[in-house]
């Protein structure tokens, strides 16, 4: 019988990963399984939900199945459990039949801790068969926001998993994901029948990482002004289109940048390939869709940036978390424009989905844009979204640089005036950019023309400059007060919230920003050591000492990875490594209490991190 007691989950917390206690409320939630409890865990990218499952499949009887969506990240988290000493495993299409019959066997012989799935396979009757012969101590459902059919990541075939309750009611089931509105939450509680689990949502903030959100204006060279802040490190640049995507990679490439492409498009090889290279290689810089991501267990990724803007908070949320799931600073960044807006309407109202599905999308949208154009923190905005209250971070580009509040309703009753006043003259409706050149009253031989420069709108926007004009444009677009008809050439039109609008009874409020905010970004980069937030993981900011001693532990630490064959982070994280370099011990018993190196750790890698602090102390 294994010892299935709160105490045995805080002794195998610290002898298999090396870590005292428990983050909150990672306790609750291991104490809940352990039991026999059903569980909804909804806690942010980096907040430990893994832990959460792997516990309670150590120290309960039997073997933890745990539901994974994507094949090509299992062996990743299986080579990080088999480096704690933990009898991982994972059974996909990447093995050949001796391999998988060797996996069945060692789950049906008691053999396994831990055993990782796709759903596809889950459901077959030759797995659930399997199941019924052996014991099974918890299924754990990861990304269970996949089973909601209003997210980009659905998946149908997670709608099934509502068997195992039917066959396996006294086996604790965990959903679990990094982010989920109530819509969605229900949706996880009703398809997976979890209708009586216990819901653990902890806080959804990232305080290490750092917002930043800027108008397009070179999209490009803003990109890689960015990019270039984070020279050596890894990150993804999230494009919305696959063309995009290999457009930029290859020009980031050509910019001798590390670049590489990811999307749905390429061959499984190369898309294996790539993010293999992307786990292994400390400064890769992915170039990809939404198609790249979940799962994603690297946890050195120290900036995520997105050229174009997702279609809702939890999209960007999701994505953004990608980054820094170590606890060090990371950066979030991203470039918005009309266009953006634009499209994401285009894609609502072509989709085929119904009238409830195209209010939900708008309505998400409208969440999205409300983001990108907040004038406050948008730390505050972003958890507000998960009805989370908080204070201003003092770590976005909103709370560093401040922009001004300005009140443009005038300026957006003539901007319709100036749309219907053309159609009312020519018959025919324009584009956004004709619009505002009449507005702003250029002098242009199309215009002339056509007699636009005749109307009484032509130049009563001389006062506004464009970049105003364009955040005037994309607030009626996102809350429909504008409409764009895609099928001719993008023209605008008005449409029946148009009339609050004009009437002057729906105010229209802009964030107008004294400085380009990438420039905010590289002054807050700039400030001092002492003026940044303090990282969460230990160790972080070092004396030179400190410094020379990690940047040797780091190179070792490339060289074990690649003898062992699996990414550098699986030997020890840069915020173990950090901790070491700060506390410098001088015996494997000192080493014993770093937070991160566990007993196997300790027994495999112990002298060479022991030799390598003192090579590094005997140098400097």
């Amino acid at each position: 019988m294994s010892d299935s007691s709160p105490a045995a989950a805080r002794q195998a917390l610290k002898r298999v990963f090396g870590y005292d206690t428990f983050r909150t409320p990672q306790d609750e939630i291991v104490s809940h399984v352990i039991g026999g409890g059903d569980a909804l865990v909804l806690m942010p990218t980096g907040g430990g939900k893994s832990l959460c499952y792997q516990i309670p499949s150590l120290v309960r009887e039997g073997c933890g199945i745990v539901v994974s969506p994507l094949i090509a990240l299992m062996k990743d988290q299986v080579d990080a459990l088999l480096e704690v000493g933990v009898r991982a495993a994972f059974l996909n299409s990447t093995l050949d039949g001796r391999e998988a019959w060797t996996v069945e066997r060692r789950l049906r012989e008691g053999d396994l801790d831990l055993l990782y799935v796709a759903p596809e396979r889950l459901v077959t009757d030759r797995f659930l068969t399997l199941l019924d012969e052996s014991r099974i101590a918890l299924f754990a459902i990861d990304e269970a926001h996949c089973v909601s059919q209003w997210g980009h990541d659905f998946r149908p075939e997670y709608l099934q998993l509502s068997v195992l309750p039917q066959r396996y009611p006294h086996v604790p089931r965990m959903a679990l994901t990094a982010t989920a509105d109530a819509l969605t939450r229900r949706e996880i509680h009703e398809r997976l029948a979890l209708q009586d689990a216990r819901e653990f949502v902890s806080s959804f903030d990232r305080p290490n990482i750092r917002y930043e959100i800027v108008e397009k204006d070179n999209p490009r060279k803003q990109l890689l002004a960015f990019v270039r802040r984070h020279e050596g490190e890894a990150g993804i640049v999230y494009c919305g289109s696959r063309r995009k995507v290999d457009e930029t990679a290859a020009w980031l490439a050509g910019e001798g940048m590390d670049a590489l492409p990811y999307h749905a498009g390429m061959s499984t090889d190369d898309r294996n390939r790539h993010q293999g290279r992307f786990l292994r290689d400390e400064a890769v810089v992915m170039v990809a869709t939404i198609a790249f991501g979940m799962g994603i267990d690297k946890p050195d990724v120290r900036f995520v940036a997105h050229l174009d803007m997702p279609k809702s908070v939890e999209g960007y949320y999701q994505e953004t978390g990608r980054a820094g799931r170590d606890g060090l600073p990371s950066e979030a960044w991203m470039a918005y424009g009309l266009q953006d807006v634009v499209q994401q309407r285009k894609m609502i109202d072509q989709s085929e989905g119904g009238d409830a599905y195209r209010r939900v999308s708008i309505a998400k949208l409208d969440a999205m844009v409300a983001l990108c154009e907040a004038p406050d923190c948008r730390r505050v905005h972003l958890l507000a979204y998960f009805g989370e209250s908080s204070r201003p971070c003092g770590n976005c580009d909103n709370c560093i640089a401040p922009p001004q509040r300005l009140d443009v309703t005038e300026a957006a009753r003539k901007l319709l005036s100036c749309v219907y006043r053309i159609r009312q003259a020519s018959g025919t409706s324009f584009g956004g950019q004709y619009i505002l050149d009449v507005l702003r009253g250029v002098d242009q031989e199309r215009i002339r023309g056509n007699g636009h420069d005749r109307l009484s709108t032509f130049g009563i926007g001389r006062d506004l400059d464009e970049r105003i004009w364009r955040a005037v444009l994309r607030q009626l677009v996102a809350t429909g007060a504008i409409e764009v008809d895609h099928e001719r050439y993008g023209v605008l039109g008005l449409t029946d919230a148009s009339k609050a609008v004009l009437r002057g009874e729906q105010p229209v409020v802009i964030a107008r920003r004294a400085a380009r905010a990438e420039d905010a970004g590289k002054r807050a980069r700039g400030r001092s050591a002492a003026d940044r937030p303090a990282p969460s993981a230990a160790g972080a900011l070092l004396d030179d000492t400190g410094r020379t001693v990690f940047d040797r532990l780091r190179a070792w630490r490339r060289d074990a990875a690649k003898e062992h064959g699996v990414p550098p982070y699986v030997i020890f994280h840069d915020a173990t490594l950090a901790a070491i370099a700060e506390r410098r011990p001088g015996s494997l018993d000192e080493l014993r209490f770093v937070p991160g190196v566990g007993e196997r750790k300790l027994e495999a890698y112990g002298d060479a991190v022991l030799e390598q602090i003192e090579q590094a102390l005997a140098a400097g």
